[in-house]
């Protein structure tokens, strides 16, 4: 089975930072900056694109600008991708002419309503600092791009849930069992470990010390098999 296709897609919102906006819907920016530690403690390293870019220039494949992350609405594509010192540089072009959607978040983005880029990507390397419980993203798989309504994002979920456990606040059980389907496991799998090991846990942290806030905060660090992160 190709890994990828076995991992679910990540998502990460970012303020963009858009240089221009033209009326024939070019527009550049970055839509990544290196070095910059997050809410979530973690840092994109420069180079990490620089693989995934270079296949898919290799290939002919432009990045695809979606709306929302939505697979059947594209907007357009980048012409321009690339890693410079500073972060991921981007020049794209919205399809103002031919696509309803790309004029409506064109006129956004030129009224400063759209201010959220995210880019959808698999991790294929990354280096966790146990000492400063700090991940640092050091490869990759940038997949497609996003203009959406910054911070609402439907597939930020991860990354909302990621956010709780680096506070070391507690998770519901459902909130655990969708934290596992997220993170590659079956249905039936999140399902077991949430009943069965969770779910005790959980209880015993009523009455005693809080080991689910340690477990919880393990998970930081924890890969499986078919997780990206």
């Amino acid at each position: 089975m190709n890994r990828k296709n076995a991992q679910a897609m990540k998502s990460r919102d970012f303020h963009f930072q858009i240089k221009a906006v033209q009326p024939d819907g070019f527009f550049s920016g970055y839509g990544s900056v290196f070095g910059v530690v997050d809410s979530y403690r973690e840092i994109v390293a420069p180079g990490a694109f620089a693989a995934s870019l270079a296949d898919r220039a290799a290939k002919g494949r432009k990045l695809p600008i979606l709306w929302q992350h939505r697979s059947d609405q594209p907007l357009g594509a980048y012409d321009v991708a690339r890693e410079d010192e500073h972060g991921l540089y981007l020049e794209g072009r919205l399809l103002v002419a031919e696509v309803t959607q790309a004029r409506e978040a064109h006129a956004l983005m030129k009224a400063g309503v759209l201010s959220g880029l995210s880019i959808g990507y698999y991790v294929q390397s990354d280096q966790y600092d146990e000492k400063e419980r700090l991940r640092t993203l050091t490869k990759v798989s940038l997949e497609e791009t996003s203009i959406v309504t910054f911070p609402a994002n439907d597939e930020a979920r991860v990354d909302s849930v990621k956010s709780r456990i680096a506070r070391g606040d507690n998770l519901s059980l459902p909130e655990f069992e969708g934290f596992l389907r997220e993170a590659g496991f079956s249905k039936s799998q999140a399902a077991a470990i949430a009943g069965r090991g969770y779910k005790h846990l959980l209880d015993r942290s009523e009455s005693g010390p809080d080991q689910a806030a340690d477990i919880l905060s393990a998970l930081k660090a924890f890969t499986p098999p078919l997780l990206k992160l």
